[in-house]
């Protein structure tokens, strides 16, 4: 690690300190908010230059200090001038799920032919778990309607945008990870609404067809557009390789900042439960991913690669759709709290399993997608 490196963790442990005694001495300092920035991006800038399992973290940490902002200071977060802040966030999604197309291929969807057993178990445990342990953990915690109905949403969305780097960072079934995004992907516009109704209609209205098509054109087109991208000039726009993962950060960043603006009061009112219900989610997809997958006697790649493709959730999704329901604070902050702890845990479980290498059996040999991780 270089000085340079070094300082700034020095000086992110200087505003931890910092942070320690402003909360003791007087928690209401209108220097506890900078204070707070401040470590989150030396951390971010600091754990980039280690060779340890912390550099994974750096995008997390740049979320939570744009989230710390955005709790501090929402007002600059909603609007500039006239223009609300929260009309960047379908586009941006838009512009994620192309990116996300981009790394697929036509033989990412028929792998679907060569590996039925393995995607039709991710996609049972998918549509399934998630959604049952959301509506269970909204009704348990008592949320007010709108918050609950997040929970949920964000339990009935199909895999995360980032659950196929961490299945390659894990060593899992790679092959089998793409596939599955895609295909729970391309199922979203029917499975996500239809669930949302049956679960989540206690609590908000659920109009079928209006989400649906709100899924097709946030998501599905631009992902179309991508695969047809990828088809056409695959490796020959560079600069537009190397600029989708930034701009996908970014955009995530940024739809996470506003979002927490925009709910900041109703965080602040169940911040610690959301929480709790995120790491309870989070986790219940990992353990029934894995151990489900494991029942049906899937090897142990293809385990890896389920349980995280059912842990990790397209918070983007919910958050647009918590946009198109007009109601971006409190159904979109299950999305917002969510996505950062997925990232958290989804580096750590990766790293770990990075670190057991398993044998390679005949299910092993499906064809890795390199491509993946540049999503």
């Amino acid at each position: 690690m270089n000085k340079l490196m070094s300082s700034l963790l020095y000086v992110s442990l200087a505003s931890f300190i910092g942070v320690i005694v402003t909360l003791i001495v007087n928690s209401s300092s209108p220097v506890l908010g900078p204070l707070i920035a401040v470590m989150f991006v030396t951390l971010a800038l600091g754990v980039r230059g280690t060779a340890t399992i912390f550099r994974s973290f750096s995008f997390t940490f740049w979320i939570f200090s744009a989230v710390t902002l955005a709790m501090f200071y929402p007002h600059f977060f909603l609007e500039v001038g006239d223009f609300k802040l929260s009309v960047l966030i379908v586009p941006l999604i838009q512009i994620i799920m192309f990116g996300m197309g981009t790394s697929l291929s036509v033989k990412d969807f028929l792998r679907v032919l060569k590996m039925p057993k393995g995607v039709a178990v991710g996609v049972a445990l998918q549509y399934t778990v998630m959604p049952v342990v959301g509506i269970s953990l909204a009704l348990s915690f008592g949320f007010p309607p709108e918050i609950a109905a997040g929970v949920v949403l964000i339990g009935s969305s199909p895999g995360g945008v980032a659950s196929n780097v961490m299945a390659y960072i894990a060593n899992a079934n790679l092959a089998l990870s793409v596939t599955l995004t895609a295909v729970s992907t391309l199922l979203s516009p029917f499975l996500t609404p239809l669930l949302m109704q049956l679960l989540a209609g206690q609590f908000v209205p659920i109009v079928f067809t209006a989400m649906m098509w709100s899924i097709i054109k946030m998501i599905i087109i631009p992902i179309v557009l991508g695969v047809i991208f990828n088809h056409f000039w695959h490796g020959k726009v560079k600069w537009l390789d190397d600029a989708m993962p930034v701009l996908s950060m970014t955009g995530i960043a940024v739809i996470i900042t506003i979002i927490t603006a925009a709910g900041r009061d109703s965080l602040l009112a169940v911040g610690l439960l959301l929480v709790a219900a995120a790491v309870i989610h989070n986790a219940a997809g990992y353990v029934f991913g894995y151990f489900g997958a494991r029942l049906a006697r899937m090897d142990e790649k293809s385990c890896r690669a389920i349980a995280i493709e059912v842990g990790l959730q397209n918070a983007g999704m919910a958050s647009g759709l918590a946009v198109a329901m007009g109601k971006i604070g409190t159904v979109g902050l299950a999305p917002a709290v969510f996505g950062p702890w997925m990232n958290i845990t989804g580096s750590t479980l990766a790293n770990y399993w990075r670190r057991k290498p398993v044998k390679k059996t005949l299910a092993d040999q499906s064809e890795p997608v390199e491509s993946a991780v540049n999503n």
